[in-house]
């Protein structure tokens, strides 16, 4: 068997039904890169301990072809002779889910399974970890990505890995929610050497909502005569409007500074503005 690296690790790999995700923490350098694999409307997959980070591609491919959670388990599993070595997380698209622990593992190891979800992990400092991420998990409601951020930090909380902390990571998918509809890789953010990998993976979170989440329809403002006022007042006072300039004009400097501060993802049309962006601009420094 080829030498592979311990992953030692706890994870949740879930779904609600729209969105499809793994969020996962390590003492080991960049987990995100080894461990989760999404598909959206198909599953997810956490594969960690003695990675066979082939699992991700095969098992993906096993679930769009149909086969549940505990078949793509069984497959995945069945042919590795390292699989004693391995843990394992699925989650289909009809939100079944599956959790392999192999017996050579090193303790604590094992996972757990509930509603749409698959908690994992191993060298933990005790059942409690993985018991803490299914709990939190069930009990909260909704985006799946505030699901997930939630459950890994009970984790961390309750103990996490026992060796210590260094990287985490969060990936969510849905069909044609990545950056400007093109692909469905809604959130991909990686934690790879920290000394708090888990609030900060919570700090980048935080700035993903900014600059990428899609706010609500009721949650706009319409444009109307006193919008503009405030548009024209703040664009003036950075520096970014002459005075007297037309509404045309307004609008072209608005929309630099949208380009400029990569929000355009919150910027849908000129009836209506997303409150956070006028909230950021308003907040510019004057100019003088």
């Amino acid at each position: 068997m080829p030498r592979t690296p311990l992953i030692a690790t706890f994870s949740i790999v879930a779904t609600d039904g729209v969105d499809w995700g793994v969020a996962v923490a390590s003492k080991f350098l960049a987990v995100g890169s080894a461990v989760p694999a999404a598909r959206a409307e198909v599953g997810a997959i956490a594969t960690q301990a003695m990675a066979n980070t082939s699992y991700k591609q095969l098992g993906l491919d096993l679930l769009e072809a149909g086969r549940p959670a505990s078949e793509v388990v069984e497959v995945l599993t069945g042919d590795d002779e390292g699989r004693e070595h391995r843990q394992l997380g699925v989650v289909d698209r009809h939100g079944g889910a599956a959790t392999y622990t192999g017996s050579r593992c090193f303790e604590w190891a094992g996972g757990r399974t509930g509603k749409g979800c698959a908690c994992q992990g191993n060298i933990l400092t005790g059942p409690e970890v993985v018991d803490a991420l299914l709990t939190v998990f069930e009990s909260s409601t909704g985006e799946l990505v505030d699901r997930l951020m939630g459950a890994l930090a009970a984790g961390d909380l309750a103990g996490g890995d026992r060796r210590g902390r260094q990287s985490a990571a969060i990936l969510v998918v849905r069909r044609h929610a990545g950056y400007g509809g093109f692909d469905d890789q809604m959130v991909d953010l990686r934690v790879d050497d920290h000394l708090e990998p888990i609030p900060e993976l919570s700090r980048l979170l935080g700035l993903w909502k900014l600059y990428f989440e899609k706010a609500s329809p009721e949650s706009l403002l319409p444009v109307d005569d006193d919008l503009v006022a405030r548009l024209r007042s703040a664009l003036e006072r950075a520096g970014r409007l002459p005075e007297g300039a037309d509404l045309d004009e307004l609008w072209l400097a608005f929309e630099a500074w949208v380009s400029e501060e990569n929000l355009e993802e919150r910027l849908a049309s000129h009836e209506t503005i997303d409150p956070l962006v006028l909230a950021k601009l308003e907040a510019l420094p004057s100019a003088g």
